[in-house]
């Protein structure tokens, strides 16, 4: 009975990896699991109580019957000479052990069992274990962190000691690492489970045995035949009949005595061919140093000309007896941040609307125009229009008001919660020449500005900076920045190509009004320049 209940949990669990529901590109949706698995936590308590009790009843059986036995064997044939002796067994035989039968074969998993096969509908699958394991490795990389710190849960803005990985956890990651054909996480990951494992730490899946094949292989992919060369002799003092490492030896020690003869090494190639693109790497590392907090700084000049004020907008009704609290974030393009501008109420409202209608957050492919997810969006969003709730058509009067900006004409409010190592990398939001039907089908022009509000405060990461000129934004819960994407001329602003850190601490919530130019022509008029 356990093998086949073991056997059916097994089942169910597998099967549940036919739904992908992208469960960790929003840490808003992932909470619900939280709450699935103390459901079934609860319902494998009651599974257990009720075998422990069964297990009594049998255990008390069997113990009466073992102090029987004992007296009876002594002197069989005494003990039999009592008629009721001779009664009882023949009743036990006949009777009692069929009940005791029964009851042993009496399936109390049931319940669990069937509690378990609706919730699995809800499981995630094998896309979401291996976007949550590449998501660590995003934050290992963007925020410089190594593998123990990750494994130790020491990361920064933590208030205390988090989460540890274990042997197991730290194997898996590597395995997710080598699917991908990632061999330079695949090295760390099964570096950090061999250290854990040479700590004496219990595993039940990962050995040191396996650990080293991955690494020898994943060194050499990376061009380093040496300590391929010594991950695999360590393998063979464990495991001298390993017949892929015996392979590898004699395939290794070839090519690193044709290695050193050449003048270029093929793995040097290898390692070439692997690095990033020349056009692509600047932006990289510079996305990455500013998500760190450590990229372009404003001259002291240029800070002294940034201010905090009241703002009204020319005396908006609205605001000249309650202005607003500006802040200049950045100067060119100019980076506004308004304060206090949504209270903790309307937030949560707009939360509340948007969660059930979270999906996986896509793009535009510039070349087909389909909508489409991409790995580096990694975010559910939900569009929430006027007509939803008078808290949005409330926003989205006060972003007029405070802009001074035509909000008729604007997409409706783009509602994002971030996954684990949620981002957005480098990315504009308007539409550029080479894309001229990017916004054809709203008939509304290009996107002339973008409103960002922050809907909650991020301990670590999640800035959005500015890769362009070197501006970093936090984000602050109750705020929102402003920015135009094109000039008064309609050109695009080059300058405000923007992306979204990963969550390293967290759960970021933000909400987007991309406003666009039909309706603007009398509020924000061209120049008399071109250059303007």
């Amino acid at each position: 009975m356990a093998l086949s209940f073991w056997w059916l949990v097994h089942l169910l669990l597998v099967s549940s990896s036919s739904a992908h529901n992208d469960f960790y590109t929003s840490i808003g949706q992932m909470t619900d699991l939280l709450f699935v698995e103390k459901d079934l936590v609860a319902s494998l308590k009651d599974y257990i109580a009720a075998e422990e009790d069964k297990l009594q009843r049998i255990k008390r059986w069997a113990e009466k019957l073992d102090v029987l036995s004992a007296a009876a064997s002594q002197d069989p044939e005494g003990f039999l000479g009592h008629p009721v002796n001779a009664f009882k067994l023949m009743k036990r035989l006949n009777t009692e052990w069929a009940e005791l039968e029964s009851l042993v074969l009496t399936d109390t998993a049931d319940a669990f069992i069937s509690n378990l096969t609706i919730q699995r509908q809800r499981f995630p699958n094998d896309d979401d274990q291996t976007g949550a394991a590449k998501a660590l490795m995003r934050l290992q990389d963007t925020y410089q962190l190594d593998t123990d710190t990750i494994s130790t849960g020491r990361l920064p803005g933590s208030s205390s000691a988090g989460p540890v990985l274990t042997v197991d956890d730290c194997y898996d990651l590597g395995k997710v690492a080598y699917s991908e054909a990632d061999y330079y996480h695949t090295e760390l990951w099964m570096v950090q489970a061999l250290k854990q494992l040479d700590r004496r730490e219990e595993s039940s899946t990962a050995d040191a045995v396996a650990v080293l094949d991955y690494l020898s292989y994943s060194v050499y992919q990376q061009g380093e035949l040496e300590r391929a060369l010594d991950f695999t002799r360590r393998l063979l003092q464990l495991d001298p009949t390993h017949q892929r490492a015996n392979g590898n030896l004699k395939y290794f020690e070839y090519q690193l005595a044709k290695q050193n003869k050449a003048e270029q090494s093929d793995e040097e190639e290898l390692r070439r061919s692997r690095a990033p693109a020349d056009d692509y790497l600047p932006e990289r590392k510079k996305y990455e140093q500013l998500c760190r907090g450590e990229g372009v700084r404003m001259t002291p000049r240029r800070q002294s000309r940034l201010f905090c004020r009241y703002y009204d907008n020319s005396r908006h009704p609205r605001y000249v007896i309650g202005p607003v609290r500006q802040e200049d974030e950045w100067d060119r393009p100019r980076i506004v941040r308004y304060h206090d501008i949504v209270s903790d109420g309307e937030m949560a409202k707009v939360k509340e609307l948007a969660k059930p209608r979270l999906r996986r957050a896509t793009i535009s492919n510039p070349v087909t125009g389909v909508l489409e997810t991409a790995h580096y969006r990694i975010s559910k969003s939900a569009w929430l229009g006027a007509h939803d709730h008078p808290v949005v058509d409330r926003i989205n009067q006060r972003i007029q008001d405070i802009t001074g900006l035509d909000v008729s004409t604007a997409e409706d409010l783009q509602v994002a919660n971030y996954g684990v190592g949620g981002q957005y990398e480098p990315h504009f939001d308007f539409g550029r020449k080479d894309e001229p039907d990017a916004f054809e089908e709203l008939g509304t022009g290009n996107r002339i500005a973008t409103w960002l509000l922050y809907m909650s405060d991020v301990p670590a990461g999640g800035a959005t900076v500015f890769t362009d000129v070197g501006a970093a934004v936090q984000p602050k819960k109750g705020t929102a920045v402003f920015w135009y994407n094109l000039f008064p001329s309609g050109e695009g602003d080059y300058r405000t190509r923007h992306a979204a850190c990963p969550v390293l601490v967290g759960n970021k919530w933000v909400s987007n009004k991309w406003i666009h130019e039909r309706g603007q022509e009398f509020r924000r008029r061209c120049g008399l320049q071109q250059s303007d």
